[in-house]
């Protein structure tokens, strides 16, 4: 085995191991730094496994550091250069903009899994300043971008390497230089898979059509798609293509977060014990709190985590009462999650490019305020490459009681919101944020309904995909109450910029 930059313990090293010999016959050796041109590949699909902190992450950067030594480029759905046809290729993908993002602020170059599926096709005026920042061509003169936009553009490209947020940074918008979009025709190389739990039948079966080499990287603990039944995709692969890591890394620093997370592998655990284990973890340690309140500051850009609908438009509706908003309009800095994205087949292209863009169903947005238009709202996409849009929006508060959510804006189609200060646990899968509050009671009504999930208690499963969102500190509330905020809901914290538009007039409805 080549020596990675970083030591690998023992089932680390023997998963390099595993999933190097599946590159090599694929063509490409990373114990001598060699990729071989593409040629006829057998499909392969593995799946490396293993519950928080076990070192998925840093195998999976491992691997895409040995492969970039290799000579293969990474793409990433942005814009492909003229030779990923020709080179071996890598993308690293998750299945929502936010596990993705996840991924980048760690350093590993991820994007999202629609972004690869659809391609963007380029304005061949525009696409010589893509190719340049993508080191293929010399630097271009073109008529509607100064010297100073070219070098803005340069200067987010090489700080970000997206071609959309460059061409944005130039003064563009992704009208000027997007002419459509199309679904991939050409299979690519190799794909790295994250957040592997969260696939469905379809996205599997897109990505196998796509990549012959496919590795997944998956926690088989966490919550399956709401539509399998409680199965995941990985394990419908042969045992020999499973590689299971046991040893948990981040609790050499004592990390009492991830303890009480694999905690809830004790098969005698009751709920009982466990809560009994948070209040004794918070007494020695203050990265768990034990909170009789939810923190209504907190949820401004951290949403509580919750088992139940009900639950999650109770405690929306409490902190929108904290901060004096009205059921009318939206106040600057209140979170929203995407929905969705309601236009009909004719503006086809129009979805595709907010998706591929980031704003897709599971998206969380802070709204900045209104757009120009009317019904467009101007959102700060968190995670995002470009955060700053405008875009027709369908806004939906939910109110405790009555089956249809009332509806402040209302483009008469575009991007759907519901209200993001609070969220399910299986929608907050694939998220990570610094401080997290989970909503205990309704874990306890999981534990009391005494249901069970491929054979594990469901409570279990929920506090385990709860407890693992949060990267600092957890916060474990007791009761059925909401602090009264401490400051005024703000949207200083944000990076300023233009908000790039992201539909044209026609689909404004």
């Amino acid at each position: 085995m080549s020596v990675p930059a970083l030591a690998l313990s023992d089932d680390q090293a023997e998963a390099y191991d595993l999933v190097s010999e599946v590159l090599r016959e694929a063509g490409i050796d990373l114990d001598n730094g060699v990729a071989t041109p593409r040629a006829g590949q057998r499909e392969q699909v593995l799946a490396v496994l293993g519950k928080a902190g076990t070192g998925k992450t840093l195998l999976l950067a491992e691997l895409s550091r040995g492969l970039a030594e290799a000579g293969v480029e990474t793409i990433s759905g942005d814009y492909e250069s003229r030779r990923a046809k020709t080179h071996r290729t890598l993308a690293i993908l998750a299945p929502t903009n936010k596990a993705a993002s996840v991924l980048r602020a760690r350093g590993v170059p991820a994007t999202t899994i629609h972004r690869i599926i659809y391609t963007p096709v380029y304005d061949p005026e525009f696409e010589k300043v893509a190719e340049w920042l993508a080191g293929e061509g010399e630097r271009p003169v073109i008529a509607a971008l100064t010297d100073a936009a070219l070098d803005r553009a340069k200067a987010f490209f090489d700080r970000q390497g997206s071609v959309p947020g460059a061409l944005a940074a130039a003064g563009l918008r992704g009208s000027d230089f997007i002419t459509g979009w199309k679904r991939r025709e050409d299979p690519l190389d190799i794909g790295f898979i994250d957040e592997s739990s969260m696939l469905d039948e379809r996205q599997f079966a897109d990505l196998k059509e796509i990549f012959p080499t496919l590795i997944l990287f998956g926690d088989p603990a966490q919550l399956a798609p709401v539509n399998q039944s409680g199965s995941m995709v990985f394990e419908a692969l042969p045992e020999a293509r499973r590689l299971s890591l046991s040893r948990v890394h981040r609790q050499d620093a004592g990390n009492p977060i991830l303890d009480l997370a694999h905690a809830l592998g004790d098969a005698e655990l009751s709920f009982e014990r466990f809560e009994q284990m948070v209040e004794d973890a918070a007494k020695k340690d203050s990265r768990v709190v034990l909170a009789e309140r939810v923190d209504a500051d907190l949820m401004a850009r951290s949403p509580v985590l919750v088992w139940r609908n009900a639950t999650r438009i109770r405690l929306i509706q409490a902190f929108r009462a904290a901060h004096g908003a009205t059921l009318e309009a939206l106040l600057p800095g209140e979170p929203l999650i995407c929905d969705g994205i309601e236009l009909p087949l004719k503006h086809r292209k129009r979805r595709i490019e907010l998706e591929t863009r980031g704003l897709i169903k599971g998206a969380q947005a802070i709204y900045l305020g209104p757009g120009r238009r009317s019904g467009f709202s101007r959102l700060h996409l968190v995670g995002a490459d470009d955060p700053q849009i405008s875009v027709a929006s369908i806004v939906k508060i939910e109110v405790p009681g009555e089956e249809e959510p009332f509806i402040p804006y209302a483009a008469t189609m575009g991007a759907a919101f519901l209200h993001g200060a609070a969220v399910t646990i299986h929608k907050a899968q694939g998220s990570q944020w610094e401080d997290v509050q989970v909503f205990a009671p309704d874990l306890y009504a999981a534990a009391r309904a005494g249901r069970v999930e491929a054979g594990i208690p469901l409570w279990k499963r929920l506090a385990y995909v709860a407890i693992t969102r949060a990267s600092e500190r957890l916060l474990w509330v007791t009761r059925y109450r909401l602090a009264r905020p401490q400051q005024a809901l703000t949207t200083d914290d944000l990076e300023a910029g233009a908000p790039l538009a992201l539909q044209s007039e026609e689909a404004e409805g």
